[in-house]
């Protein structure tokens, strides 16, 4: 009997999934691959349900002759074992981003004479809905807060774009690239105090009270999955820090990372240009201790994030805050630096490993940003921040095509550097 093989992603199964099965049992015994988590996590949403629970649903259709595990993105470690002679998936791989998968598996295929099967993609109101709940779901606050720890036991390191709107917010969510065979996308967003002060035409000063930037993450929930790291700034006197973690544990907000330094705030890449104060050890550990005491789960994270490096303290000085914040209660340590080299970075994490395995490192490669993911990876880091991009390549943008159009009297001469609005529009989903 023939072999057929077919590949689930997927939290829920519905009458689309149902159709594939049938079709693919018309060409003999089916093989059923789910995708793992660490590979879904790549270029799909996140699972709802545990890995275990997928291969049960799975299991359960009729027809399925076995499940087993897919860990790649990519079938070559299937089509080697198990040498289907045929593959069935719906016919939405063949455009991008996800046709690459059908030109690897079209390329193993044919080296033995396998063929593809694609099944016009099952389109309707009741798998819209369906999804559409799936995707709700995900959005919820008890989900959606746990989800940062669960992604860095699944990832090698956790990718976090800034975001300051509800559009950034669904780029960050919505943007998967496929590049030589392997798939990305972001795992998590930051919300920046300095980015959400600048859309707001506000100086980066703490002057945005938390009213408003809790307005700003509503925005962004409401339209987008992933979890959010939120910048805290100093987090301001303990008695109102108490309150920030309380407020933002409630939405969902997985994260909030607060910096070791007091009074009028100043943005960390002056350095010592501007007058900024380091806080005390001992009362910056005071303020994390309270915030943990104020918890009501345990998924949320509270990242201390040392100044040392940037005030030209030493490494000294880091390692033992870091040391005192870890014990003081912190989830994990942001280093930051204004190099334009890793290598304070990098010996930080270095030495920080040494004393503590476990203990997540963040890092915001802004100045130093020619180090890449893997070298982070490879010195310990856990978690990195991509803290202003999207702001900053939008200014340049907007303030030309200003410019263009006071210069030409007509907006013809920008029109073709600009993204039509229904491609804008696409991104939005309707209800």
């Amino acid at each position: 009997m023939k072999t057929v093989y077919t590949c689930f992603c997927t939290s829920v199964i519905h009458e689309g999934h149902l159709n594939i099965i049938r079709e693919a049992r018309k060409y003999g015994e089916v093989i059923v691959g789910v995708l793992s988590d660490e590979a879904m996590v790549r270029f799909n949403r996140f699972p709802t349900v545990e890995m275990e629970e997928r291969v049960r649903m799975v299991e359960r259709i009729e027809g399925v002759s076995k499940v087993i595990i897919q860990k790649e993105v990519m079938y070559d470690e299937v089509i080697k074992t198990y040498h289907p002679d045929y593959v069935v998936h719906g016919d939405n791989w063949k455009k991008p981003p996800l046709n690459a998968i059908r030109d690897n598996v079209e390329k193993l295929l044919s080296a033995y004479g396998g063929k593809i099967i694609d099944v016009p993609y099952t389109y309707n109101e009741n798998v819209r809905r369906i999804d559409l709940r799936n995707k709700e779901r995900l959005a919820m606050p008890e989900l959606r807060r746990r989800r940062l720890k669960k992604l860095l036991k699944l990832r090698n390191i956790v990718k976090t774009l800034e975001v300051h709107s509800g559009l950034t917010g669904l780029i960050a969510e919505k943007t998967v690239v496929e590049h030589e065979g392997e798939y990305d996308q972001f795992d998590a967003m930051w919300v920046s105090s300095l980015c959400d002060s600048t859309a707001k035409g506000k100086p980066d000063i703490e002057l945005v009270d938390m009213t408003s930037r809790f307005r700003t993450i509503d925005d962004i929930m409401e339209v987008t999955t992933k979890p959010i790291i939120f910048d805290g700034d100093t987090g301001g006197l303990t008695e109102h820090f108490v309150y920030t973690v309380r407020s933002l544990e409630r939405m969902g907000v997985s994260a909030v990372i607060i910096e070791d330094k007091v009074g009028l705030k100043k943005n960390s890449l002056f350095g010592t240009e501007v007058e900024q104060k380091q806080d005390s050890i001992e009362h910056f550990c005071e303020k994390i201790a309270a915030g943990k005491r104020i918890q009501l789960t345990d998924d949320f994270m509270i990242i201390a994030r040392i100044e040392s490096l940037i005030l030209e303290q030493g490494m000294e000085d880091a390692l033992a805050r870091a040391a005192a914040y870890v014990k003081a209660g912190a989830d994990g340590i942001m280093i930051h630096s204004r190099k334009k080299e890793p290598d304070e970075i990098l010996a930080f994490c270095d030495a920080f490993r040494k004393t503590d395995k476990n203990t997540p490192i963040v890092v915001v490669p802004t100045s130093f940003n020619s180090v890449t993911e893997a070298e982070l990876a490879a010195h310990g880091v856990n978690i990195v921040i991509y803290a202003n991009q999207l702001t900053r390549s939008a200014f340049p943008a907007m303030e030309q095509t200003a410019k263009d159009i006071l210069r030409y009297h007509r907006a013809k001469e920008v029109d073709a550097r600009l993204m039509p609005i229904k491609d804008i529009i696409s991104l939005i989903e309707e209800l």
